[in-house]
Formats: C-alpha cells, structure tokens, sequence
C-alpha cells in the first residue's frame, strides 16, 4: 500500500546520496508503523519505506490466509515473505487494512502536530493505495520497488527537486 503526505509535502525526511534520512516527523512515522502489530496482533509488517513525502509498505493480516510468522527470523531475503502462507488458529480478530490505516494516520497526525506545535492539521491525503499481493513474483517486484525507491526518488515527478531526463 501506499499512503502519500498531504499536498505531498516533503515533511518525513530527504534522501542523501540515495539513502533516507528521516525527518523527527518521518521519525514518528517510523515509530508507529513499527509499533502497529503490538496495536493489530494480526498484523504482519513485511517491506516499507518512508520517503520525503510517502510510504510504500507490505502488510499482511493473519486469517486473511495467512498464518503469524513461525519465529522471529533475523529478516528475509528479498522475495522470501516474513509470514508463513498456512492457517492458523490464531484467535480471531475482526479489523481491516481499512481500519489499519486509519489508526495508522491518525496516530501518526496526532503525534506529528504535537511535535510540530500545531492543531488539526491534516498529515496525510485521503485514503489510501492498496494492492492485493497473490503471487511470490509479485511480492518480490513490490518489495525490490520499495527498497529502490530512495535510488530513483531524483526522478520521481512528486520530488520538488526531481532531475529531468
């Protein structure tokens, strides 16, 4: 999925020499989407990145078909998912990536306007862009896209300083 700032300002960081930096806002941002499955115990993080003015993330939900990951792995290779694809009899918990999201930014808002000392502004555009991952080829294109996109973010026609070819 991916979730764009509002007005796609670039408030969560910068990319230097193709890395991220993050903003403290972008900081925030890393903080709570890191913290999302102690809030969703179904939730399953896989890939993501914030960039400037974006987020790019893989997220799966256990009893969506998928099962919580079988240990804590130190991380897999590209392409390998950090779920299991089996049933699981974990205990049932009714949410979506909808209301997922939606605490995702309004966490996220509330803390960044607190930092930045101001009320009710909004952080994110409405809604949201969303994929249904249903083959390991595609999983593997999404998660090298989303590990690239620092690489290509001096051409991304949303970058303020994008280079033209």
């Amino acid at each position: 999925m991916t979730l764009c700032s509002q007005g796609k300002r670039c408030i969560f960081g910068l990319v230097v020499e193709n890395d991220v930096v993050l903003s403290p806002a972008g900081e925030i941002v890393r903080a709570i989407w890191m913290a999302l499955p102690e809030r969703f115990p179904r939730l399953v993080l896989d890939e993501f990145v914030i960039m400037p003015n974006h987020l790019h993330g893989v997220l799966g939900l256990v009893g969506a078909g998928l099962a919580p990951p079988l240990v804590a792995p130190p991380g897999p290779q590209l392409g390998e998912p950090r779920f299991a694809t089996t049933q699981s009899s974990f205990r049932e918990q009714k949410y979506s990536l909808s209301s997922v999201i939606g605490a995702f930014k309004s966490i996220t808002t509330i803390q960044v306007n607190k930092l930045l000392s101001r009320k009710g502004e909004q952080l994110w555009q409405r809604s949201y862009h969303d994929h249904i991952i249903r083959k390991g080829e595609d999983l593997r294109k999404i998660q090298r896209y989303i590990n690239e996109n620092p690489l290509i973010w001096s051409l991304d026609p949303e970058n303020p300083n994008r280079k033209h070819r």
